[in-house]
């Protein structure tokens, strides 16, 4: 036993050493990017999946456990995919121009963005719905730091708070396909469910009544 513990404070101290060496750390950083995105991936995707597995999918148990451990697993490997894709090609056009420049980030991220999440499936769009929201916020704030747009005298949230509701509403009412499943599931449940019930148990205590009457 001794001899195995000294084997493992041995291996252990290698590779703290070899952690602290400068000229791997570009390849070590990928490698913990990886890391980062699998870890977290899950940890995002894990608690979404099973809020809305069993608030609005119906199957056995079985079934939505698969169905959260399929979610939870394509989102963690998806972005360890890319995290180690973008570093990977940050660190490659560094090396051969000697230099960081803004360029690199973008086109890194094309090329991830391309390979990693081009395949057009629930997870995907969800990912690329929520950065499209942050991105448009960035943008907005970028053009008034930078001069392009006058600085508003007034919050604009409150407007863009009006609009959008007004607008996911209006296409939920009028063009509900054109809306992401989720999303539909969540208005359905609602602005739908809450107009039909039958007595008290399906209007304070259940959404739908599970009986035969």
């Amino acid at each position: 036993m001794a001899g195995r513990g000294d084997a493992l404070r041995a291996l252990l101290r290698a590779a703290n050493a070899l952690l602290q060496q400068r000229r791997y750390h570009a390849a070590l950083a990928v490698l913990k990017g990886f890391r980062n995105g699998a870890v977290y991936g899950a940890k995002i995707r894990a608690p979404h999946a099973l809020v809305m597995t069993f608030l609005f999918k119906s199957g056995s148990l079985r079934e939505k456990l698969k169905s959260i451990a399929q979610a939870t697993y394509t989102h963690s490997r998806n972005l360890a995919y890319f995290v180690f894709t973008y570093k990977g090609l940050m660190a490659l056009q560094s090396q051969l121009q000697g230099k960081k420049i803004p360029f690199h980030s973008f086109f890194a991220a094309c090329i991830g963005g391309w390979l990693v999440f081009g395949e057009n499936n629930p997870i995907n769009s969800q990912i690329i719905m929520y950065l499209l929201s942050r991105i448009l916020f960035g943008l907005s704030r970028l053009a008034v730091e930078k001069g392009y747009v006058p600085q508003p005298k007034q919050d604009p949230f409150p407007l863009v708070a009006a609009l959008i509701w007004g607008t996911v509403l209006w296409l939920f009412e009028y063009h509900r396909q054109t809306l992401q499943p989720s999303l539909q599931s969540s208005m359905t449940y609602l602005y739908d469910d809450s107009n039909v019930w039958h007595d008290i148990s399906d209007f304070l205590i259940y959404n739908k009544r599970t009986d035969s009457k």
